[in-house]
């Protein structure tokens, strides 16, 4: 089921005032999701300090595995995190092996 239809379901069982005890399960499963992405958003943010400081002092593009290497952070991550938190704040190469990063 579809985030959004839960929640409605949600509202429809707090203005009916029926079935509270699900209504209540409801909600905490909606709030499970919403503390681990949170917690999500906390970790990446960290690892932007990590990556930008690493990115900062390279006196040339590197790749996701250098930037690990440096950071120790897995590469996975730090692929996740240049393309979907840091894409404005980076420019990558995409025209050799491997991809490269680098500062705008």
């Amino acid at each position: 089921m579809k985030k959004t239809s839960l929640q409605s379901l949600v509202t429809l069982l707090t203005e009916s005032g029926a079935l509270p005890e699900v209504r209540d399960e409801i909600v905490a499963e909606l709030n499970k999701g919403q503390a681990k992405a949170d917690a999500n958003r906390e970790l990446y943010a960290e690892y932007h300090d990590k990556v930008i400081s690493a990115l900062s002092t390279a006196s040339q593009p590197v790749t996701a595995q250098e930037l690990a290497d440096e950071t120790g952070i897995a590469r996975g991550k730090i692929v996740y995190g240049l393309k979907n938190y840091w894409a404005d704040e980076v420019v990558v190469d995409n025209s050799g092996k491997a991809n490269t990063y680098r500062l705008k």
